[in-house]
């Protein structure tokens, strides 16, 4: 696959979930997303529970329905109500129309016959990364992911949880990264208010938020910047 087919945001590598029942096959599909430019996941099996699926930041789900004791069409059902706007891919071990016709039937947003056809597989995985992007309002810089639509956030591959609040003054830093914001312009995007209350609520809470996006990472993205504000820095200095 080209590089220009390799959809990134900065230099952070998009991440493409994968579950298949089958371990061998699941590397194989791995070892080809991860050759084509992407970071790959292997998800371990949904009946051992859920937890692990809802909380991985992925760009896209592929799975396979269809080797396993679970329903086809009720397992894209759920795959697909797990991704939420993400993209879901179904791939089929064997070239099997019926099979394609049930996995979008039931919601997957492409379908696709894999074991001969990897190059196949890899041109509709970029395509759908391409167009989930433009359309999924993702924030972000450098190691920094922000899905506006799902309110998630990701630090180098690791969920972060926000309150709303939070997530708001973390958002608004991200539109403009590197430049600083001021308390003003902050309590005006996230409280709604175009005065000064006089409270110290955004210092608490860039506290509370700096203890999450930086605290036990490789260097700090949120700063200070005396007498203009805070900004979300793209990059160590």
């Amino acid at each position: 696959m080209a590089s220009s087919d390799i959809a990134e945001a900065g230099d952070r590598k998009l991440l493409v979930a994968i579950y298949h029942p089958v371990a061998p096959r699941a590397e194989r599909l791995r070892d080809a997303i991860e050759a084509a430019g992407y970071k790959a996941y292997i998800l371990p099996p949904h009946a051992n529970g859920l937890r692990p699926w809802i909380d991985i930041c992925f760009n896209l789900l592929l799975i396979n329905p269809f080797l396993d004791w679970q329903e086809p069409f009720e397992f894209v059902r759920l795959a697909s109500t797990l991704a939420g706007r993400r993209p879901v891919i179904v791939v089929s071990d064997r070239a099997s129309a019926d099979d394609r016709l049930v996995a979008l039937e039931a919601g997957a947003d492409d379908a696709v016959g894999w074991t001969d056809n990897l190059p196949e597989v890899l041109a509709r995985v970029a395509g759908l990364l391409r167009r989930s992007r433009v359309a999924a309002g993702q924030l972000g810089e450098g190691e920094l992911r922000i899905d506006l639509i799902d309110r998630r956030v990701e630090r180098a591959g690791r969920l972060i949880r926000l309150p709303l609040r939070e997530f708001d003054l973390l958002a608004n830093l991200a539109r403009v990264p590197d430049r600083p914001l001021s308390r003003g312009a902050l309590l005006k995007a996230v409280w709604r208010l175009d005065f000064d209350p006089g409270t110290n609520r955004v210092e608490v809470h860039m506290s509370r938020l700096r203890a999450k996006v930086d605290r036990g990472f490789d260097w700090p993205m949120l700063r200070t910047v005396k007498g203009q504000g805070y900004t979300l820095r793209s990059r160590p200095e």
